[in-house]
């Protein structure tokens, strides 16, 4: 009998460490904090889909992160600043994940309304793709 394939990792969680060492001062988190407009600017990366590449030796990974910030401007550059920090993952091991390639696949403008009564967030959603495996 053979042994089970290994359980790909948690690409969120992989996202998270690189991006907090990346972005400080940033809030980041696979979920939008209490009190959002509070914590602003906000980076959330979130499974997007993905399928194996390699049964059990590697997968393809989608994040769909929000980058929310005080204006569109800074939301920007916090986009830019989390893709140039995921892309240099590139061959790095984080928390028993291994990046072998990682890629912009689109930046989307995506005002988050929090209300009727007051003022969109600035946010765009940038997605990632990756090619991961377990470390």
């Amino acid at each position: 009998m053979s042994a089970p394939p290994p359980v790909m990792p948690d690409v969120e969680a992989a996202a998270v460490a690189v991006l907090t060492g990346a972005l400080p001062g940033a809030w980041v988190g696979t979920e939008w904090p209490a009190r959002l407009a509070e914590r602003l600017p906000v980076v959330a990366p979130a499974l997007g889909g993905g399928g194996s590449r390699l049964r059990g030796i590697t997968a393809d990974r989608t994040l769909d992160i929000d980058i929310l910030a005080g204006t569109k401007g800074a939301a920007r550059t916090l986009a830019a600043a989390a893709s140039a920090a995921l892309i240099a993952a590139r061959g790095a091991t984080v928390g028993g994940l291994h990046f072998y390639d990682v890629d912009e696949t689109s930046l989307i403008w995506l005002p988050y309304q929090p209300s009727a009564e007051t003022d969109p967030i600035p946010r765009y959603v940038l997605v990632m793709s990756a090619v991961v495996r377990p470390a």
